[in-house]
């Protein structure tokens, strides 16, 4: 089943506290404060939160630079607050907008920020060539290039295939207690995938499960950190995506990726594209614009499916695959997003207060 018709797009909330964390990582170069913001505008400088891995987004970003002539401005989150931290960066400046268009690793955060009314209505001429399911019918926002929720595994440590995890609950399964790892839950696709298991399998199983998880698997601050544990065999299998998981694959490493719970009543795995979101009232709305019709370009899914991160591109014109995905067909998890928001906040305080210290 291909994720592109069967994922249903709701109000999927992430609610993962009030406190605005630290917002940027890394920066090529540091938004404009106050004043400062307005006249980047001007000078059709463009500011861009982005969660994608700067090593995936920034040569994206620079060729932009090279071919507009106009600047762009780049914080990039950090792995441990995968897209949450700019996320509350740009809740806290709401009333006075600092950033033009945040570029989300994943689609949960949109959303919210779309219920809260923070984000501008733009239709993108570009957007036509993308599945409904992926883009925001308003012109909220736009999703691309997506990844893969993987079982990534050390193939010398675990050398029978036979004996490979074949689905997502053997992160919890006693006999692979302290050789498999996640990502804490709160933030980025591990916090998304969270959030859908509670709507799939509802609050008590799937606080059973996480609760297997913490007390079986080895808990790290981010999907990269899973998948260099299992590439230098810390880990025999961990559960990470599909960009971080090929680039252990391609660099040597001792690894295979499975894609989960493919047996026939199963889960499936879990698609989870980027999107792009352009914010409202931000120093630079044409700007924005002119980026985010940029990077729905054919070209832009294309370099990102055969870069390094092997990105899954959404755009019908692009015909480049993913070295990332099996030859074989994937069964894909259908999500339904707006029955997850319903109990989230359930979800999210649950999580919080078992993964905040774990690691």
């Amino acid at each position: 089943m291909s994720p592109f018709s069967s994922s249903r797009i709701g109000l999927f909330v992430l609610i993962l506290g009030v406190s605005c964390l630290p917002g940027c990582g890394g920066c090529k170069s540091n938004p404009p404060a106050g004043d400062g913001a307005q006249t980047a505008a001007n000078n059709g400088d463009v500011v861009v939160y982005c969660s994608l891995d700067s090593e995936f987004s920034e040569a994206v970003l620079d060729e932009y630079e090279q071919k507009s002539g106009a600047r762009v401005l780049s914080n990039f989150d950090i792995e441990s607050t995968k897209s949450v931290g700019l996320y509350n960066k740009i809740v806290a400046e709401r009333s006075r907008p600092r950033c033009d268009v945040f570029w989300n690793n994943e689609i949960l955060l949109a959303l919210r920020l779309e219920q809260q009314g923070l984000l501008d209505a733009y239709i993108s001429p570009a957007a036509e060539d993308f599945p409904d399911a992926y883009r925001s019918p308003q012109g909220h926002w736009h999703g691309l290039a997506a990844r893969a929720r993987v079982l990534l595994v050390n193939t010398k440590r675990m050398p029978d295939p036979a004996a490979w995890p074949t689905s997502i609950r053997d992160l919890a399964d006693a006999k692979h207690q302290g050789r498999c790892g996640v990502a804490k839950p709160l933030f980025g696709t591990t916090a998304s995938h969270a959030a859908v298991l509670f709507s799939e399998w509802g609050s008590t199983r799937a606080k059973e499960y996480w609760l297997g998880v913490k007390k079986n698997a080895r808990v790290v601050g981010g999907n990269k950190q899973v998948a260099l544990a299992v590439g230098s065999g810390q880990l025999d299998f961990g559960l990470t995506d599909t960009d971080d998981a090929i680039i252990e694959l391609e660099n040597g490493q001792p690894v295979a990726i499975v894609f989960p719970d493919q047996e026939e009543g199963g889960l499936g795995a879990l698609f989870i594209p980027n999107t792009l979101c352009i914010i409202k009232g931000g120093p630079n709305p044409a700007g924005a614009r002119k980026l985010v019709d940029y990077l729905l370009q054919p070209k832009i899914e294309t370099q990102l499916a055969e870069g390094s991160s092997a990105q899954i591109p959404l755009n019908s014109k692009v015909k480049t695959t993913s070295r990332a995905l099996p030859d074989e067909p994937i069964k894909w998890m259908t999500a339904d997003f707006s029955k997850a928001a319903a109990g989230w906040r359930e979800a999210a305080e649950f999580l919080r207060d078992e993964f905040e210290v774990a690691e």
